[in-house]
């Protein structure tokens, strides 16, 4: 077994391989850029090597950079994580030349697997059924256009080289083409060091659904199971799952096993993904396959009991599986949230900035339930321009899937994160969508059900009550402490009122409450609400027992009340005395300045071009500037009819949150 490797990676999955090679006794090197001078997964390393500057292909991609740090440290095997180098042959091949063994798979099965051109070649002559597509080089967008006429509209334009929604674009028109061809070459070049580009048809409805693979030196190959993986946004995955809620016991047979046929057919070793596209019939289609670990990789652990990572290395140091097919059973359920630097309520744009806090919840476990947070992150740290947005995968385990999700709801509900736009609400309101709590999901999912992006959550009216009397017993705890605070209350007399009016969502609730040494009782809109929490004012956590139901909330006090959050609401809750609602009510509404004659600027980037010219007429969705930030082109449209009066920014202009780029008449 090695006693020293190294991670080429950075972030949460940097920080993952650590924890396994610690628990197996291998020391760990880490890497980093000036940028990552100070991330956990340094902290967390037994030594680190300086690799350069920020930009990654100037450090995380640079091949020899890797190579001399591995020279400076003496590390036997090299782990990849994903992305950047783990599904480069180069990179496999010159540590094969130095001596050092590459935690994946052979080089030769990263060219013939890694890149998605020539895996559709391969998989097409083995019998397996692909996607249609043009597999070729693809030279600029007038052949590109081309190609797209022949196959169909609308088409899916992709890296070949790619991965994590880098370089990925659909285009349902000619126009979409030219636009997106150019985005993606521009995104490949810059994440992969690699531009090449093909195209295929788009299959509308679909399902992804993925099958994790294991194969070592000695001839073994096994299935773990699948993953679904449906819950999608830029083509980027953002809820995970193991199993599939859609998948039949034939079907997953027939899956895994084809996957396994694959792998062997090209002499895989370690672990791999074979990705597939399901339609409602349960038929798949091979799309690609992942030479390298997945993101997702912790919910096929979860159900498995197998530590991929601890796999990967004993398979790179010549050891044989130490399990078969039929050892390899479903257990349970297991729901994957990405956690995204990425503003929800901002058409998912990135965000950067300083975690002001960092409070995942805690992880456990136990026989009935599990909560896990793989992070790279740390309160007080911060979240760079220059990286995949990722801060977080946080999963649950339980023995069904209701279950697992209500796990998550709890879980998502305690995770704190300020300082930064985050996705955490997102992933809230997906736990409690019709749609996914039945398991009725496509790749179209947020598209279908958030198509003008999203604007928060409301809540239903039951939940709502309970949060109202909620709020309505916090508000007696505050008003006690302001009463002591104060002198009013005077040798414990009761001089807290008991009848108070909620207002929260446009709605108002009277209430009243009745209290006594373990809780109080509320009651609300003729229902009765026994509530029990040991919250304290000032706490930014409450959690509470509501009628022997678990509710947790963010806490934060506003004048005249508290801003509640949780389930992907985000409220200010008000609460008064009855004159004081009365009075209320007569409030003016103070309405937001009018910004709609700006193009602000919407997340920190680098404005990549300008695509149109002062007093030059605009249409509705026409493109007027790209910004470029965390590695993906964000192209801003026009959102009606105008005329361009000044243009404030340059291309190579770095630009803050609202800054205005341009100015109509």
């Amino acid at each position: 077994m090695f006693s020293k490797i190294l991670i080429a990676n950075r972030g949460e999955i940097a920080c993952r391989v650590i924890k396994t090679a610690r628990k197996m006794g291998i020391k760990t090197v880490a890497v980093y850029s000036d940028a990552d001078r100070h991330a956990l997964h340094v902290r967390m390393a037994d030594e680190a090597v300086h690799i350069g500057p920020a930009p990654a292909n100037q450090s995380y991609i640079v091949i020899d950079k890797i190579m001399d740090a591995i020279r400076q440290t003496g590390a036997e095997a090299v782990h990849p994580g994903y992305g950047f180098l783990s599904e480069n042959m180069k990179f496999a091949e010159a540590l094969a030349a130095e001596g050092v063994a590459f935690i994946g798979p052979p080089a030769s099965a990263i060219e013939a697997m890694g890149d998605k051109i020539t895996s559709k070649k391969l998989a097409a002559e083995a019998g397996v059924s692909t996607v249609p597509g043009y597999m070729g080089l693809i030279a600029d967008a007038d052949e590109a256009v081309k190609i797209s006429g022949e196959i169909g509209y609308p088409v899916m334009i992709k890296a070949s080289a790619g991965g994590g929604g880098k370089g990925m674009r659909i285009a349902w028109k000619e126009d979409e083409v030219r636009e997106g061809f150019q985005s993606s070459k521009n995104e490949a070049a810059n994440s992969f060091g690699d531009d090449r580009i093909f195209i295929e048809k788009f299959v509308t409805q679909p399902r992804h659904i993925e099958i994790q693979v294991l194969a070592d030196q000695h001839g073994n190959c096994v299935y773990l199971h699948e993953r679904e993986c449906s819950i999608q946004r830029r083509n980027q995955k953002v809820i995970e799952e193991a199993p599939s809620p859609f998948l039949d016991e034939a079907t997953r047979k027939a899956m895994g096993e084809q996957a396994v046929a694959l792998s062997k057919a090209v002499g895989y070793t370690s672990a791999g993904t074979v990705e597939f596209i399901v339609d409602g019939e349960r038929n798949f289609y091979f799309l690609e396959m992942n030479t390298r670990l997945q993101v997702e990789h912790p919910v096929t652990e979860l159900i498995t009991g197998v530590d991929l990572v601890e796999q990967m290395i004993r398979v790179a140091a010549g050891e044989a599986l130490p399990f078969v097919q039929d050892d390899l059973k479903i257990n349970g359920w297991a729901i994957e949230s990405r956690l995204y630097a990425e503003d929800p309520y901002r058409d998912f744009l990135p965000s950067i900035g300083r975690l002001t806090r960092y409070r995942p919840p805690a992880e456990v476990a136990e026989p009935a339930r599990a909560v896990r947070n793989d992070t790279g992150v740390y309160e007080g740290g911060e979240i760079s321009m220059y990286y995949d947005p990722m801060i977080a995968k946080l999963c649950t385990w339980a023995p069904t899937r209701g279950q697992a999700i209500e796990e998550m709801r709890l879980a998502l509900d305690t995770f704190e994160v300020e300082g930064i736009g985050h996705n955490l609400p997102f992933c809230a309101a997906v736990m409690d969508h019709p749609r996914f709590v039945s398991g009725d999901i496509t790749t179209a999912f947020i598209a279908e059900e958030y198509p003008d992006g999203f604007e928060g959550t409301t809540l239903p009216d039951a939940l709502m009550h309970r949060v109202a009397a909620s709020a309505c017993a916090m508000n007696r705890v505050a008003e006690i402490r302001r009463a002591r605070v104060s002198g009013r209350m005077d040798n414990h007399e009761r001089v807290v009122g008991t009848d108070w009016v909620v207002m929260m969502s446009g709605e108002s609730f009277a209430t009243h409450i009745s209290a006594d040494r373990e809780g109080a009782t509320v009651t609300l809109a003729g229902q009765d609400f026994r509530i029990t929490s040991d919250w304290k004012p000032g706490q930014p956590l409450a959690h509470l027992n509501v009628d022997g139901t678990p509710l947790v909330m963010k806490v934060a006090r506003i004048p005249g009340g508290y801003r509640l959050r949780l389930r992907g609401a985000d409220m200010k809750v008000h609460i008064f005395n009855p004159r004081q609602a009365e009075l209320a009510r007569l409030m003016p509404e103070k309405l937001p300045p009018d910004t709609s004659k700006l193009l602000l600027c919407p997340m920190p980037g680098m404005v990549v071009s300008i695509n149109v010219e002062e007093g030059q007429d605009v249409f509705e969705g026409q493109a007027l500037a790209t910004v470029e930030a965390m590695k993906m082109e964000n192209i801003l449209r026009a959102e009606r009819k105008g005329r361009v009066a000044k243009i404030n920014a340059a291309p190579g202009a770095s630009l803050a949150v609202d800054d205005v780029i341009m100015e109509f008449e």
